[in-house]
């Protein structure tokens, strides 16, 4: 495959390293430095301030857009309307009004589109969905999850605390990793309620956003996502009837990834314990890479698609339009 990348920030860079063998033809950046410092890695690269150059190319089939949340929904749409195939970053858009029209395009262009949900493809949450899919772990009865980081100094200042940028805060951030699992496990929610607030950083997005969603069949994720989690986090356990996954870590600065099976006992007591652990370099964005490609080549609808991004925009909207009822200005 012949690739472009619009943002060449610290995603852009690890999907290009994600590239194997494929071609990475020509990327844009607003900073024509960063632009230049990633066509620099990849001979025969171009590079431009301008996301247009890259998207109107005929010599490009999939454009990976990994911008500010505000572009991630008119890049994607033009390079629909071009003809290419697309991998966008979650949230694929600040709302899901932006994003429809990207669905729409997309459904009649026939061009695949992927959203960045790369952490169904860490090892441990692969593994995890391996044993649900046996039905070993019983009827699901519930998730809980939390994912948070620490936040840095001048955080406050960035592209992510302002909402004309970004959209929302951490709900809209690493929130919609863990709406996206739960629905991937426990699948359409038709409940939602929760809190999102700010209770640390002085912004006006939310620090913290709690959810706690329900199937109609009434299965439950309750789920934390904290820019106030001092120590970096992820954690996301699956309750079944006869037995749990729990998954810890991500690797780097959120601990060793590791997947512990407890398998409960007819007579209960202590379960029987059976983990796997997953140290070493981040593969998941190489795993996302080769599922699209198979996608694309054997054009099979993707998981993670924009109808899933669609449906946790909606959910994290509901938070939001909650909070605004209950503190009207």
């Amino acid at each position: 495959m012949r690739v472009g990348i619009v943002g060449c920030g610290l995603i852009g860079a690890k999907r290009a390293k994600s590239l194997g063998q494929n071609q990475l033809v020509a990327v844009a950046d607003i900073d024509p430095l960063r632009a230049d410092n990633l066509a620099a890695q990849y001979p025969g690269c171009e590079s431009s301030t301008d996301w247009h150059n890259v998207v109107e190319r005929d010599d490009i089939d999939l454009v990976f857009v990994a911008t500010t949340n505000d572009m991630l929904a008119p890049v994607s749409l033009a390079a629909v309307k071009s003809g290419k195939h697309v991998l966008v970053e979650k949230p694929a858009g600040r709302n899901s009004a932006e994003l429809m029209p990207v669905v729409e395009a997309a459904r009649q262009s026939g061009s695949v589109v992927k959203v960045g949900f790369n952490l169904r493809f860490h090892p441990a949450l692969l593994k995890a969905r391996e044993i649900f899919d046996t039905g070993e772990l019983g009827p699901l009865m519930y998730i809980r999850a939390r994912y948070g980081h620490g936040g840095r100094l001048g955080m406050e200042q960035e592209w992510r605390a302002d909402p004309a940028i970004a959209g929302g805060g951490e709900m809209l951030d690493q929130g919609v990793h863990l709406i996206d699992l739960a629905r991937w496990f426990a699948g359409d929610f038709v409940h939602v309620q929760g809190f999102v607030g700010t209770f640390f950083w002085d912004m006006p997005v939310e620090d913290n956003g709690f959810a706690l969603l329900r199937t109609a069949t009434g299965q439950v994720a309750w789920l934390a996502a904290s820019c106030t989690e001092w120590k970096n986090l992820f954690s996301f356990e699956i309750y079944g009837k006869v037995g749990k996954l729990q998954i810890d870590g991500l690797g780097g600065s959120y601990g060793v990834e590791r997947l512990t099976w407890y398998r409960m006992l007819p007579q209960m007591g202590p379960p029987e314990i059976e983990q796997w652990e997953y140290p070493g370099e981040d593969r998941s964005w190489h795993g996302e890479m080769a599922y699209l490609l198979d996608c694309i080549a054997h054009r099979r609808p993707v998981a993670g698609s924009l109808e899933d991004a669609l449906a946790a925009l909606k959910i994290v909207e509901r938070l939001y339009a909650d909070q605004h009822a209950s503190n009207p200005v």
